[in-house]
């Protein structure tokens, strides 16, 4: 069970990164092998930075034999995905945005449909566009056919979408604990739906 935390900030040791690190050690207690990877700089490897769909179908010409290549083939084994994004201007930031962008392979490939996923948002204040960014986040994991965990965990509440911070997040009383229940429920769901993905593999 290989769950990975895709970390969307610029910042690699920030409150994106600390909430991503709550989840991914959740998730490790219930025998998960996890990696936290920070994006922006694995996008930097690509040529050119920006999408530009040069070829239809993608064969990844921009990022093969790059980090970002050897990234994607990590994903390709993941049965879980952890999307955390700081809020900038409403939204994701471009880190997140520019990878997934870069995706369009994995996407005609189908190598995400029945990947676990869930996201994590961090925003300026309270009310800074948290639960806009998860979506944003979970918007992206639908386009790939991914199987979304959100609320529902009984007696624990991640909240309604996914786990959301005030930063600074190692100050935010309920930011760690949320982060864990996330972790802990990809994990769990992430067993639970194995044999879909061995069938894909298979």
């Amino acid at each position: 069970m290989i769950i990975l935390g895709l970390n969307g900030s610029p910042n690699a040791d920030g409150n994106t990164a600390f909430m991503l690190s709550k989840a991914l050690e959740a998730a490790s207690e219930l025998g998960a092998e996890t990696k936290l990877i920070h994006l922006a700089e694995c996008v930097l490897s690509a040529d050119p930075l920006f999408c530009d769909a040069c070829t239809n179908p993608c064969v990844g010409a921009c990022y093969l034999d790059t980090p970002l290549g050897n990234l994607m083939e990590l994903i390709r084994n993941a049965d879980g995905i952890i999307l955390g994004s700081p809020v900038y201007f409403g939204t994701i930031a471009s880190p997140m945005k520019l990878f997934w962008d870069k995706t369009r392979a994995l996407r005609k490939e189908k190598a995400l449909v029945d990947v676990v996923g869930a996201a994590i948002a961090v925003g300026a204040s309270r009310f800074g566009g948290q639960e806009l960014t998860v979506r944003a986040l979970q918007d992206i994991m639908l386009v790939h056919g991914m199987t979304l965990v959100g609320d529902g965990a009984y007696g624990n509440d991640p909240g309604h979408h996914g786990a959301c911070a005030q930063k600074p997040a190692k100050d935010d009383p309920l930011a760690a604990n949320r982060s864990r229940i996330i972790g802990r429920r990809v994990a769990e769901v992430t067993q639970a739906t194995s044999s879909l993905r061995k069938r894909k593999k298979g």
